[in-house]
């Protein structure tokens, strides 16, 4: 009953949300040397990640151009990620909604990017222990660290407990599963999504059922 009431109040909240924001998947909004990589885009099947990585202007100058412009708090947050994980394979820029009731449900869609192989749309959702009421929604920076394939990406990823870091308006968090890092960085009203424990599942399709 209560699982039941939580899918139907999601689908309720990732309506409203997705009438106030643009969720298809946004374009590549990478860096001046990784638009020099193939551009080819996936929508089925599974395709090796290179293993070779961004650095952290190439990221800041991604994350720039994807935001609209650089801030301090950004750019620490990618200092910090990059202090304590090294540089990512790839990474991924969406548009995200949450919202908070009974529980916390969230729901994005964007393109997975990454060195060499092009880029692919991919969608996540799942729910968290909500701080407040109502809803929200922003964009969303994720990086990824040591994605192997792209089916490697298609599971769920708990979050890292004691990860949340504020800085400036800007919010950063670890999830972590098999190997495989992301670390989700948001803005402005995006930080509320950010700062609930939970976890996200990637699809290669939009799923309403946040469980």
């Amino acid at each position: 009953m209560i699982r039941s009431l939580l899918v139907v109040t999601g689908a309720v909240f990732a309506a409203i949300l997705f009438s106030t924001a643009s969720f298809a998947a946004p374009a590549n909004a990478s860096s001046s040397s990784a638009a020099a990589d193939s551009q080819t885009t996936e929508s089925h099947g599974s395709t090796t990640v290179p293993a070779k990585t961004y650095t952290s202007q190439e990221t800041l100058q991604a994350a720039n151009d994807f935001f609209g412009g650089t801030t301090q708090g950004l750019a620490t947050a990618i200092q910090k990620v990059f202090a304590e994980l090294g540089q990512p394979n790839a990474y991924i820029t969406g548009n995200e909604g949450a919202g908070a009731l009974i529980v916390g449900l969230r729901y994005g869609a964007g393109t997975l990017q990454y060195r060499g192989g092009g880029s692919m749309p991919v969608f996540w959702q799942g729910p968290s222990v909500g701080w407040d009421f109502g809803g929200n929604a922003s964009k969303v920076f994720m990086l990824v660290y040591d994605l192997q394939t792209t089916d490697q990406l298609f599971q769920r990823y708990p979050g890292v407990n004691g990860s949340l870091y504020l800085v400036a308006g800007v919010g950063l968090n670890y999830l972590r599963r098999d190997g495989v890092t992301i670390a989700p960085i948001r803005t402005g009203v995006g930080l509320r999504a950010g700062a609930n424990v939970g976890y996200i599942s990637f699809n290669r399709t939009r799923d309403w059922n946040p469980f």
